[in-house]
Parts: C-alpha cells; structure tokens; sequence
C-alpha cells in the first residue's frame, strides 16, 4: 500500500500553506520507510497539527479578546470625553453692589456698559431675579450652598468676631456642608475662585482656605489664602486677569469660574483713562460711571478670550450682583484693609432704575438685581424675560444639573432648577422665596423678612407690627401696598404664616 492511500482528501483542507506542504515532504522523502512507521508518523503530525491549531486558535481567542476589551475600553473612554465635552463650561460673575439700574440696557442716563449690553443681546436679560440678603454674605452665601442663609446664621455681613458675638453669627461659612464647587468638581470640573470671598472676613485669621469648599485655585480679597489686586490703578493681575490665565489653561477641560468682581464696591479705584473720557459729567457721576466703564471692559476681556479660544459656544455666562447700589453719603475717602485706600460713598450714585430701596433693604432695589445669561444655543439670543421669578439659591440646583453634577440624597435645596426658564420655556415656580435682613427694622431699611409667593411680596418687621403686601407682576417697585384693603388681607396673612 503506498503512502498516498493514507492521504485523507478532508483532512489534507486541513491542512493548509508551509504545514500542508512540508508533511508531504517529509513523506515523499522517506518512501522506504515501512507501514507501520508511516503511519505512526501520520499520527503524530496529525495530533501535533491539531494542537497547533489549537494553541493557534487560542491565542486568536485571547488575541481577539484582548482586542475586543481594548476596543470597548476605548469606545468607553471616548464616550466619557464626549459627555465631558458636552459639559459646558460655566463662569459666573458677580459684582459688588452694581444696581440693577446700572447698565446702558436698563436706561442708566450716564453709565456706559457696552460689553455686559452685548452679553444680554447674546442671551437674555431676566428681570425677575433676586438674591437672598441686601448685602453681600448672605447672598453669596446663598449662592454656595443652594439653601438660604439662615441656616447656617448668616444674617448679615462677615466682619470682626466681636460683631460676630454681638450678632450671633459664625465666623465664616461651614465649608463641611453641600457647596456647588465641590458639586461641579465632582462631576469632573476644574474649578476657581477669583474675586471677592466675604464668606469670612479678612479680620478672620483662622477661617477655612476656599480649597476646603472644593476649589483648585483661587485667589481672593477679604478672605484667607492667597490674595488678588482689587485696584486698577495698582500694576498687579486682577480678578479678571487670573480668570483669562486660567481659561487658556484650562480651555481644554469643563471649567468653572466664581469670578467675583469688586466693581462698584467702596472703596472706589476711577482710572485716570476712563475718568478722562467722562469728564463731561459732575464729580460723583464721573467717579462712579468711570469704576463701571473699566469693570464692563475687563468682564468684555474676559468674554473675548473665550471667542478667541474656541469655547464660547460652550460655555454659560451669568453676570449677576450681590445686592443693590450703595446709599449715597458724605465721604470722600476711605480706607479698607483688604483692598486698600479709595474713594467712598461721596461717589456711590448707583441706581436701582425706579425700584424701592437700595443695599441693606429686603425692597427690590436692595435685592432685585441684574441677572444676564449667555449660552450660545441653549440660551435664546436677545430676550428679555420678564416674567419668570428666579432667586440666588436657584444658582446650585441650576448649574449642577446643567453640568451632570448628582446632588447628595440625604440634601434638599431651596431653589429650583430654573434651566427652563434659561432655555426661555414656561416656568412656574413652585416654591416660595425668603429673604432676611436682621438689621433692618428701622427708617427706609426696616423690613427684616420677605416672602414672595407668585406674583405677591410680603415685607414685614420680626414682631410684625409693620407688614406690606405688593402684586409684584405689575409693581416691581413696589409703590401699592394691598396689605389692608378687605380681600387682600387673606393673602398678606398666609404668607406671615409661611415665615412662621
């Protein structure tokens, strides 16, 4: 029998190139060789091919799971860099004492504010909004927790700790607790803070850095850690400077920004540059109108640097104010030990365009603020939304959300997620407003608490012996008081009981 009746015609398309071929030489070559150790030979090779094939077969296995892990991995990480990509950057600047009159927009006869007038013609001017306190702590307090200040006794502003005594205050705010950067630095954000801190005071020695409330940089004035030039004429980076280095560095990552500006804080810093183009006005509106001009073209700076970069599209722009305009006083000069020697109130002609009241006042000029929001196709360009009521403690329900940052089960904010309302679709709020200002009581200051309810503010003292009710859908200055006309009473007494 020859070698070639051992030859299985299936089994040789087994085989296949170089083994296929070098069996059959070795068989040609050894023709002489007996049956038996042919077919021994046969054998063999057949097992030693079927064991290649398989170590073969399992290492394309092994390979094509290795493959397939590798390209599952990458799709996962390609998908997170898109959802990270999807992640708007969000910067949120907020001024000092800058009435909601203050802006060329709102009709301020002698301020000149053509970059933040080109941010509301980008997105939308709300004129609902308002923040928590009338003045500065307490709002921005507001702002970092999402809750209203009173729960962590924050009545007024931060100053020394033997105010803090007299007021029954902390001496800062508790950095344990919720707070939006550390929310958004969760979520993947690289975040900072430069500005204005007053969530201690600078006469504080021992208060917590901004780092424990979640941020990567920061760089402050009237708080702890390191401290940013407040003053233009000094030659020193500004907030605003620290804001654009930090953009180019981070333009690639979601960032995030509290940019808190001084501008129109006391003392005030007018740049010999922009006092000369108003030297057309009087001595305090001169004053006042050059702080703003040089204030609006830094935050115009700062929206320019993300054109240039790229990032505009995908980034939200809110520019809001702490409270309203300063009271107008006697001083000329004054000296502060955070920000140094200006000019003082004598210059405060900041205007809340017709609304009652001014800083330290629960009245809407005192907490009725600017709220301007851009967000290039999400936020519709060129409205005026005047019907939707938004407040500070909106800002961390809000800004998560729009972010992807999950809230902890075990908190409950007392804002909404006013993203409707920035998306400029039907918004109806379903939960009260409160605001508190302890010192009040007395002169045109003295409403201590506030309540609104839909259309209705109530404004009373703590022993209720004065009480106001205004429809402030229509009287946004607040002028009518409906408090005790039969038929309103009903209203004015149920939102006393809501503050109970």
């Amino acid at each position: 029998m020859s070698s070639s009746e051992f030859h299985h015609p299936k089994r040789s398309r087994m085989y296949s190139g170089s083994t296929r071929n070098a069996a059959l030489s070795l068989c040609d070559c050894e023709r002489s060789v007996d049956v038996h150790s042919i077919a021994s030979y046969a054998i063999l090779s057949n097992m030693w091919y079927l064991w290649f094939m398989r170590m073969t077969y399992s290492a394309a296995c092994r390979m094509k799971q290795i493959l397939l892990f590798c390209l599952f991995s990458l799709c996962h990480f390609v998908t997170a860099a898109e959802e990270r990509s999807k992640q708007p950057n969000i910067i949120f600047i907020f001024a000092d004492d800058w009435g909601w009159g203050d802006l060329s927009l709102h009709g301020s006869t002698f301020c000149k504010t053509p970059n933040l007038d080109s941010l509301a013609k980008t997105g939308t001017d709300f004129h609902g909004f308002s923040v928590a306190s009338g003045v500065c702590s307490p709002s921005r307090a507001a702002i970092m927790t999402g809750h209203y200040p009173a729960r962590y006794g924050i009545h007024q502003h931060f100053a020394t700790l033997k105010h803090h005594l007299k007021t029954d205050m902390p001496d800062w705010l508790p950095p344990d607790g919720v707070m939006l950067p550390r929310l958004l630095k969760q979520a993947g954000y690289v975040t900072a803070h430069f500005g204005k801190w007053h969530l201690t005071n600078i006469e504080i020695k021992d208060a917590p850095l901004p780092a424990d409330y979640g941020y990567d940089e920061s760089c402050v004035f009237n708080g702890p850690g390191p401290q940013v030039n407040a003053n233009p004429n000094v030659d020193k980076p500004l907030e605003t400077d620290m804001a654009i280095d930090f953009i180019q560095r981070h333009k690639n990552k979601p960032l995030f920004i509290n940019l808190w500006i001084h501008s129109t804080h006391l003392p005030h810093y007018p740049t010999e540059r922009w006092m000369e183009k108003f030297k057309e006005l009087d001595e305090k509106k001169r004053v006042y109108a050059a702080v703003v001009a040089e204030a609006d073209e830094r935050i115009g700076a700062v929206l320019k640097k993300l054109d240039e970069i790229g990032i505009a599209d995908n980034t939200l722009v809110i520019f809001s104010s702490d409270n309203g305009p300063e009271d107008t006083g006697s001083d000329k000069t004054k000296g502060d030990a955070s920000t140094g020697d200006g000019l003082a109130n004598y210059y405060s002609v900041g205007t809340t365009g017709g609304l009652r009241g001014r800083k330290r006042s629960l009245f809407n000029g005192g907490v009725g603020v600017p709220f301007l929001a851009r967000w290039p196709g999400m936020i519709p360009e060129g409205r005026t939304d005047t019907s939707s009521v938004l407040t500070g403690v909106d800002i961390l329900p809000t800004l998560c959300a729009i972010a992807g940052a999950k809230l902890p089960p075990d908190y409950t904010p007392d804002g909404v997620n006013i993203l409707p309302a920035l998306r400029g679709e039907k918004f109806d709020r379903e939960k009260m407003i409160f605001t508190e200002w302890r010192p009040g009581g007395k002169d045109v200051n003295w409403p201590q608490l506030g309540v609104r309810d839909g259309k209705w503010t109530l404004l009373m003292k703590l022993d209720g012996s004065r009480v106001e009710l205004f429809d402030t859908s229509i009287d946004r200055s607040q002028r009518r008081d409906h408090s005790h006309p039969i038929g309103y009473a009903w209203r004015a007494t149920s939102l006393e009981l809501a503050m109970i």
